[in-house]
């Protein structure tokens, strides 16, 4: 499977970094999945989980706050105000 970098950030610390398969996030206006080569997208998250396969195939998911996600050439990063792994 081709993977692609994620960084999810909240204002005290890194939570993740790594490469993943794919990530699903809590859009505004609804719930969508990140995978490699996806058009570049700035979009508002709302409270939600955040759902990621690593590049090994581990599922992880978080709770997050209210935040924005940014996709571009490859790289998804994630800033939340807080989160809370499920």
């Amino acid at each position: 499977m081709k993977v692609f970098d994620l960084e999810i950030v909240t204002p005290e610390a890194s939570i993740f970094s790594g490469k993943v398969q794919s990530v699903q996030v809590p859009g505004s206006m609804g719930s969508f999945q990140v995978l490699i080569n996806h058009a570049p997208i700035i979009s508002t998250l709302g409270k939600g989980k955040v759902k990621l396969v690593k590049e090994d195939g581990e599922a992880l998911t978080f709770n997050t706050e209210d935040g924005v996600v940014e996709v571009l050439k490859n790289k998804a990063i994630i800033l939340v105000e807080k989160v809370i792994e499920a």
